[in-house]
């Protein structure tokens, strides 16, 4: 008897494999599943179960859990509405499983509102149902489905009404009825007027009800879709509980009557008997699936099991392997740990090397920070002095003596620049700032600026611009002038009677950034090859056959760094003789958003001359005389203090514009002397006038109160630009 049953299933299970080993692709998928919604709502509810069946199994087959989840839907309502009610639970439950996996939120929404109305109308747990209900509301809101929206809201007020809580539900039936009166959505007006009908009803309002009653039955008539004759039945049945309650037990017994009549109608015997046997179809199918699926894990265990015994024997055999390199290491301990000494000491010595690296990496920084400041005070003094004596002597404006002094200061201070920005770039302190800029304009004032080099030599001067090229790019343009300044003017230097070109040329895009690829070439002298690696050096210099040139032997070394910053590398073609080329190329933003964010973050002053009170706290003599000059020059007061109190005791009974503040004083510092000014309340702006470097005082200042910073020796124009902002903000605040 057991070997007959076995026979059979076994028979069973082959004909279900044949029968549907047809493959379907997802369109056709699409499409049953398609027809058999359809078929629901015109109560062919076999043909729909049929179709739902071949539809699933298609499904299983493409491994499409949309698909899978819409085919268990639609299962599910069929067994809910004619078959099983509980089983239709158990399927509406996989579907919301592979919706899940599908990610699905369109599935979600329906199965929440199918297992909602379960709870409603075959539990009569309208609780329960409203917590589903509202779960589906919450996906129906998140694709933004108004039809959805729509007809969870209305479950949601009949599930309310229906334990008479109709203070809620009326909120949700509102918020519906002017999309539902502009919709072609006849079931939801039915149910719209149902339950206006029943809420009328409830607070005995009974003309209003019966008026909204014999609108859904006017609507109920219009149906042609004979899955809304569920609906007009239960508008009956409603009527005639309307008629009841108002004991007019004539009407309420013909609207019981044609309750009845339609639910017959509906619920038919035939009908029933073929959803029974489509199910029983569906429900042989599962068991199927459930076979498969255990067949599958027996003979995954089985493969488990095979494994677990060669683990065990592998187990076994690294065991040995394990005990023979255990041996290994006892003996081999003894000389571990003496090596371990041997690390430990190397090990020490290592972090005293490291420890007197750092301590001389600091003093070298601490030294060039200090030389910069010592050389940038005098400087400030003769840059400044010398501007002094050519504004009040005119006639030594061509003075050669003059001139000769100006060069060498600003020769100097480019010297000191040249050691400082090498140690920043050495030590990663260099960071590129943003800033909008027209590669043209960049390149004409840096021609212009190096012309007199190109005419003293009698060299032509030549620069080809890309007019492809964005008219405004985003980078750092002060740390690209700085590149090409250093490149142009050691071309021409090196080259007498002959040509110097700059070509610009847009290389690629991508995205917002242009890739520009920059080429500088010379006539020149050129370079050996053996020298090629070594100019890029600090502090070398390549003899040269002919001429004096002069240098510190930095420039392109901090050429090669800024290149390397902006995440490029320069390339070098050059042969003695025949001249040299340079070339890189950099990767520019042209996003407009980026462009206009920089845009409306650039201060702009708009303020015309105005006669300012100036504060100088300076102990240095020499500097006293040149800031004096320049302020005066301008029509501003000046009073000139040496140290930090006398300018707070000062401050006390006299009220200035801006305060010129030194870092460096005997007595107490500038920094000192600020926080002492604000601990007062006093809020005149303050700018640190100082030969320190910017960016190593810049924390240190603001956190003191400072305002702003100027570094020694400075452009009056930047001085007048610094002022005038300031006091416009303060005036504005």
């Amino acid at each position: 008897m057991k070997f007959t049953k076995n026979c059979l299933l076994l028979i069973a299970l082959t004909f279900f494999q044949l029968a549907f080993s047809q493959t379907h692709s997802k369109k056709e998928v699409e499409k049953m599943l398609s027809d058999a919604g359809n078929a629901f709502l015109s109560l062919e509810v076999d043909k729909s179960l049929r179709l739902s069946k071949v539809g699933l199994d298609a499904s299983y087959k493409l491994k499409d859990n949309v698909l899978i989840a819409k085919a268990y839907n639609i299962i599910g309502l069929n067994f809910e509405e004619f078959y099983d009610p509980e089983k239709g639970l158990v399927y509406y439950k996989k579907a919301l499983f592979h919706a899940n996996l599908a990610n699905n939120d369109s599935i979600k929404d329906w199965v929440y509102n199918n297992i909602g109305s379960y709870y409603s109308y075959r539990k009569f747990d309208f609780k329960t149902s409203i917590k589903y209900y509202k779960k589906g509301l919450f996906y129906s809101e998140k694709i933004k489905d108004s039809i959805e929206i729509m007809y969870t809201k209305l479950n949601i007020c009949t599930a309310y009404f229906a334990i008479n809580d109709f203070k809620n539900g009326l909120q949700y039936l509102e918020a519906t009825k002017g999309f539902i009166q502009r919709s072609n959505e006849l079931e939801a007006k039915m149910t719209m007027t149902t339950l206006y009908a029943s809420y009328y009803s409830y607070y005995n309002q009974n003309d209003k009800a019966e008026l909204f009653f014999k609108e859904a039955l006017l609507l109920g008539k219009q149906n042609k879709t004979e899955l809304l004759d569920s609906n007009l039945c239960e508008v009956y049945s409603d009527f005639s509980n309307y008629y009841k309650k108002i004991k007019n037990y004539e009407k309420a017994f013909y609207y019981l009557n044609l309750h009845k009549d339609l639910k017959e109608k509906i619920y038919n015997e035939e009908r029933l008997k073929k959803v029974k046997l489509a199910g029983s179809e569906i429900e042989l199918d599962e068991y199927q699936r459930q076979i498969v699926k255990i067949e599958g894990e027996k003979q995954e265990q089985s493969i488990d099991l095979k494994e677990s015994k060669l683990i065990v024997l592998l187990f076994v055999i690294i065991l040995f392997i394990l005990l023979l390199l255990l041996y290994s290491l006892y003996k081999n301990n003894a000389f571990r740990e003496q090596s371990n000494k041997e690390l430990k000491l190397a090990n020490e010595e290592l972090k005293v090397a490291k420890e007197k690296a750092e301590v001389a990496s600091q003093l070298k920084t601490q030294f060039v920070s200090t030389i910069s400041h010592e050389l940038r005070t005098p400087l400030y003094g003769v840059v400044g002095i010398t501007n002094i004596i050519l504004d009040e002597h005119k006639e030594l404006a061509n003075s050669p003596h003059l001139n000769s002094l100006k060069f060498s200061a600003r020769y100097l201070l480019s010297l000191v620049n040249d050691l400082l920005q090498i140690n920043k770039i050495e030590e990663n302190k260099i960071t590129l700032e943003n800033m909008i800029f027209n590669v043209s304009d960049e390149i004409k004032t840096i021609v212009d600026s190096l012309e007199f080099i190109a005419v003293k030599n009698n060299n032509k001067l030549i620069s080809e611009i890309d007019p492809s090229i964005p008219e405004f790019l985003i980078g750092d343009k002060l740390r690209l002038s700085q590149v090409f300044m250093n490149l142009v003017s050691n071309a021409l230097k090196f080259t007498k009677d002959g040509e110097v070109i700059v070509i610009v040329k847009q290389e690629k895009i991508e995205g917002t950034k242009h890739y520009i690829h920059f080429k500088i070439i010379d006539t020149g002298v050129g370079i050996a090859e053996e020298d090629q690696e070594k100019i890029f050096e600090k502090f070398v210099q390549i003899e040269r056959k002919e001429g004096d040139y002069q240098g510190t032997g930095l420039g392109l070394s901090i050429v090669q760094k800024l290149i390397e910053l902006f995440g490029s590398k320069i390339e070098l073609e050059s042969k003695e003789g025949n001249g040299t080329t340079f070339s890189f190329t950099i990767g520019f933003e042209a996003d407009e958003s980026i462009k206009n964010e920089i845009i409306n973050n650039i201060e702009v002053d708009l303020s015309s001359n105005h006669f300012y009170k100036i504060l100088v706290v300076e102990d240095n003599k020499i500097n006293q005389i040149v800031t004096k000059k320049i302020l005066e020059s301008n029509n501003f007061k000046c009073t000139i203090l040496e140290d930090g109190y006398a300018a707070i005791n000062l401050l006390e009974s006299e009220t200035f514009d801006v305060i010129l503040m030194d870092i460096n004083m005997p007595i107490i510092n500038g920094f000192d002397t600020t926080k002492l000014i604000r601990k007062k309340g006093i809020t005149i702006p303050v700018i640190a006038l100082t030969a320190f470097d910017k960016q190593e005082i810049t924390e240190q200042a603001l956190s003191s109160g400072m305002n702003d910073i100027i570094i020694k020796p400075f452009e009056q124009a930047k001085l007048f630009q610094v002022i005038n902002n300031l006091i416009n903000k303060k005036n504005v605040d």
